[in-house]
């Protein structure tokens, strides 16, 4: 990777959100205004409360990211995005009750300001939503909207950049076809209004096609198919996802990689989670729920390595369950059961109780991606950001390309990418924090 020069983070920088009136959204755009306005500490980002070590010829330093990265500024964010419900983001907030009223009275009318414009929307692939404010026409004439719309967005609210990211619900499961094959095959696809192209990945091109980087935080194919990539190449335009990585599968990516560090062995790992909100309502669904089920999968053979030690883990039993629960809403439990194996083949068992909030670990994420993957457009990067890895359940790479779910791991290139941003010599292992 070698970076000649950085454009400066200058003027407004417009984030549309995908799903804009939802949870994740909601909590991530009243988080940011509230950090914004010192009436709240972004804690979980790092990018505003992360150090990095630097090898200066004086010594060693640390100080904060965003002290020595060029990031742009919270007072220089501009929201906006779609949706499926026209209520505000104040509305959507109240709505999905992740936050106390309190919390949003100091950025009410900033909240309030934040309409959605309609979205793009098949509900053969979200069964169990109800969309009332919606686009109409083919897939070809969505994604002219939907290009127009994001113009619009710039123009009117003065932004010199953008960044889309994907906070919608997960879309049920499709495998990649002959439309998804090749950019000549997709565009003939959107034309013809084929209904295998997904709604995300009218959003996906508009966003290529306009220059802006997408982030897919969701576990839906949408970027994730040759033709696609070959575009987003083709355009200079940074992509990266799947599936922001936040509660029970972040526990996998730490804990899985202590089992294989002691090379323990692992007969099995039963994962079971209840979750209330909209997100469980579509998960409810079992096509919806494949999706998901996809990816939270993948993290556990991808760290062992069973090819490598068959004697450790050639036969893991590897089940994951999510149980729609409303009276929990956004405040989602997991229960994980882990049966290992010790020296001479001896069991012993790890058991996991997360009790955590799902659009609360979710929103620092959201910032952290808008932040990095604006500075990725500014460094000239384009295509697969694999060293965003860090915050994705199914990380996206290169075609041929092995992902890393290790979170360490993960966190070294991540950091090892900023330092050569900014001209740095890189670590081989993580430093503190």
């Amino acid at each position: 990777m070698k970076i000649t020069e950085i454009e400066k983070a200058e003027g407004k920088l417009g984030v549309l959100i995908v799903g804009v009136g939802g949870a994740v959204a909601s909590t991530f755009i009243a988080g940011t205004l509230a950090a914004r306005k010192g009436l709240a500490k972004p804690i979980g980002s790092i990018t505003q409360l992360a150090h990095i070590k630097l090898k200066k010829s004086e010594g060693v330093t640390n100080p904060k990211i965003k002290e020595v990265v060029p990031l742009a500024e919270l007072n220089d964010i501009v929201f906006g995005g779609w949706d499926i419900f026209p209520e505000n983001a104040y509305e959507s907030a109240l709505h999905a009750e992740v936050l106390l009223q309190k919390d949003l009275e100091g950025i009410r009318a900033e909240m309030e300001a934040i309409k959605p414009m309609k979205g793009a929307f098949d509900p053969n692939y979200a069964k169990r939503l109800n969309g009332t404010y919606t686009k109409t026409g083919t897939r070809w004439e969505m994604v002219e909207a939907l290009r127009k719309d994001i113009r619009t967005f710039k123009t009117e609210n003065n932004c010199s950049r953008l960044v889309i990211i994907w906070c919608g619900s997960t879309e049920i499961y499709t495998k990649p076809g002959i439309a998804h094959s090749s950019f000549a095959n997709l565009e003939k696809a959107l034309k013809s209004d084929n209904h295998e192209i997904a709604p995300s990945i009218c959003y996906a091109y508009a966003a290529i096609a306009e220059g802006v980087p997408f982030i897919n935080g969701a576990p839906n194919l949408t970027i994730d198919f040759p033709a696609l990539m070959e575009f987003a190449t083709l355009e200079g335009v940074p992509l990266c996802g799947k599936d922001f990585k936040t509660g029970q599968t972040m526990m996998k990516t730490v804990l899985a990689p202590m089992i294989k560090t002691r090379m323990l062995g692992l007969d099995g790992w039963f994962s079971t989670n209840i979750l209330g909100n909209r997100d469980g309502e579509v998960l409810d669904d079992p096509d919806n729920f494949k999706t998901k089920e996809e990816s939270k999968l993948s993290v556990i053979d991808n760290i062992l390595d069973p090819e490598l030690h068959p004697e450790l883990y050639d036969d893991i039993f590897h089940k994951v369950r999510i149980n729609y629960y409303p009276p929990r809403k956004d405040n989602k439990e997991s229960w994980d059961n882990i049966d290992i194996v010790g020296w001479m083949g001896y069991p012993m068992q790890l058991k996991v109780n997360f009790l955590c909030r799902d659009s609360i670990l979710a929103a620092p994420l959201c910032l952290d991606l808008v932040l990095f993957t604006d500075l990725a457009q500014r460094c000239g990067f384009s295509g697969i950001q694999n060293w965003l890895s860090f915050y994705f359940k199914s990380p996206m790479t290169e075609l041929g390309a092995e992902p890393e779910h290790d979170l360490f791991v993960q966190f070294i290139q991540l950091k090892n990418t900023l330092r050569t941003i900014i001209g740095e010599e890189t670590f081989d292992y993580v430093d503190a924090m």
